[in-house]
Parts: structure tokens; C-alpha cells; sequence
């Protein structure tokens, strides 16, 4: 298979994407400061704040912003909690069970994508290595972080639904999608302030203060406008596939920053999730599909 034939702009917008988000289980595992509801408020916000000088470019429909604003604020919510309930290799790679759901909600979702073969066989492999790390040697839950693990499987099932409705969500500019962070962060600290007192923002250290901002300006700030771009001209299914890469680099930045044990169970589900994203990345994607009436 040719080289034009697996790559296109959409392919290195995800993998611009995925290197982005293989820094967000390390750099949020670090920061203790605040609850996980504050730290999804403050990192939205700023994230929102950095398209303000592009507001002219704000414009669109009610439905996207709803749509946009709640998936950010939910998924976000979910996976940082779940970083607090479960050792973190385990909850972000459970998180990454969102590329199988893309893989999966693709033909429920969009009309005219069908699955095929390589697809599910894809988004097997990608399942196996994410159950791999959910059991240990027994292959037996670990119930004491069952909590952190349906969080993860929530945030999973959130992102990849969200991916996938994007395609039919009302043409808006890319910078939308950053500038809904603004008001889902909002939101956050509103819950936060609502459910756990005053905000502790005095309580912040530095160091925390400049992974926040990190993660607004790479992960969770110019990942969100790559990713809307990837997935607006990209075939969802493929590009679902090849995001099981992340979980593999997440988990090797993991192990260097964090000094988190890395184990032949976490070696073999990260062969088995590669495996999935290359089979997913050669598969060819028709040259016409059927348009997808966008959502009213």
C-alpha cells in the first residue's frame, strides 16, 4: 500500500493530537493542590481564555456549543476523578477504551461508515490490552479501585461518543471548540464552589500553577482544535484505531516521569493496542461516503 494512501491531513493532525494528550495522565497525576472538579474548572478556563482574541470567530449554532461544552466538562470531570480512585497506568489506560467506542458508535452514529472486518479486529486488540491492565496476574479485578475504573470506562464511553457526533455537529470554525472550554470551566468551578466550599486557590503552589497552564496551552487547549479538525475530514474509524497509540506513549511518559512500575502485563497491552492502531491506520477508506445530515 502506497504512502498516499494511509496518510492525509487528517492522519497528522490525530498524531499531532495523540503526542498532545500522551502528556495529560502525567502532568494531571502531579498536581495534588486541588480536587479534580477544581482542576477541570481552572485548566477549561484558561484553555477557554486563550481563544478570546479570536472571538469574532465565535459563531455557532446552539446546538454545538451544548453539545461541545457538556462533553468537555463531563469527560474531563470523570478522568480526573478517576486518577484519584485508581493507579493511574490503569485508569488512562482504561480511558482509552474511547478509541474502541469511536470504532463502535461510527456506524450507529454516522450512516454510510460500516464497519469492516479489520476494523473490529482493530478495535479487538485495543480492548484486550485496555482489560489487560484492569486484572492482575490472576486475572481477577482489582476491586478496590473498581470506582476509579468505572470512571475511566465513563470517560471513555463520554469522549468517544462526543468524537464521533462531532461529525455531526453544524460547520463552526476550529477555535470553537477551545472557546467552549471557557464556559465548561466555568461550570466546574461553579460545582466545585457549590459542593466544596470556597475555591482554595490561595492554596496552589507554583509548581502546580504552571501545570495547570501546561496543560491549557498543549493537552486540553491545542489538542481540542486539532482533534475537531482530524475528525471533521478524517474517517472516524481509522483515526479511532490509530488513537490507541496515545495510551502506549501515556504510559511510557508515565513510567519516566512518574516512576510507575512497568510490568510485562502493561508491555504485552501495549503491543496488543499498537498492534490495533497500526492494523486500523492501513485499512482504506472509501473514496465516497454518504453525507451525514448534521444534527438541528
Amino acid at each position: 500500500m502506497s504512502a498516499v494512501s494511509w496518510w492525509d491531513k487528517s492522519t497528522g493532525l490525530a498524531l499531532l493530537t495523540i503526542l498532545l494528550w500522551a502528556s495529560l495522565a502525567a502532568l494531571t497525576s502531579r498536581i495534588t493542590s486541588v480536587s479534580p472538579l477544581v482542576l477541570v474548572g481552572l485548566v477549561l478556563f484558561f484553555c477557554g481564555a486563550g481563544a478570546l482574541p479570536f472571538w469574532r470567530q465565535w459563531r455557532a449554532r446552539p446546538v454545538t456549543w451544548l453539545v461541545t461544552i457538556t462533553a468537555l466538562l463531563l469527560y474531563h470531570t470523570l478522568l480526573f476523578m478517576s486518577f484519584r480512585h485508581a493507579p493511574v497506568l490503569e485508569a488512562n489506560l482504561i480511558n482509552y477504551l474511547w478509541p474502541l467506542c469511536i470504532i463502535l458508535f461510527t456506524p450507529l452514529l454516522l450512516p454510510g461508515h460500516p464497519l469492516r472486518p479489520q476494523h473490529l479486529l482493530a478495535g479487538a486488540l485495543g480492548l484486550a490490552g485496555s482489560i489487560l491492565v484492569m486484572v492482575d496476574g490472576e486475572l481477577k479485578l482489582q476491586q478496590a479501585h473498581l470506582t476509579g475504573y468505572l470512571l475511566a470506562l465513563g470517560a471513555a464511553i463520554v469522549w468517544g461518543a462526543y468524537s464521533v457526533l462531532s461529525r455531526r455537529l453544524p460547520p463552526a470554525p476550529a477555535v470553537v471548540t477551545a472557546a467552549a472550554c471557557l464556559p465548561a470551566g466555568l461550570l466546574a468551578l461553579l460545582l466545585a464552589w457549590g459542593l466544596e466550599g470556597p475555591l482554595p486557590l490561595a492554596q496552589i503552589p507554583q509548581a502546580d500553577w504552571l501545570l495547570i497552564m501546561g496543560l491549557a496551552l498543549g493537552p486540553m487547549g491545542a489538542a481540542f482544535v486539532t482533534w475537531y479538525l482530524a475528525l471533521r475530514d478524517g474517517d472516524p474509524r481509522r483515526i479511532g484505531a490509530l488513537a490507541y497509540l496515545t495510551p502506549l506513549l501515556s504510559t511510557l511518559l508515565l513510567v519516566w516521569l512518574n516512576g510507575e512500575e512497568l510490568t510485562s502485563r502493561h508491555l504485552l497491552a501495549g503491543a496488543l493496542i499498537m498492534g490495533g492502531a497500526l492494523l486500523g491506520l492501513l485499512v482504506k477508506s472509501p473514496k465516497s461516503q454518504r453525507v451525514v445530515k448534521p444534527l438541528s
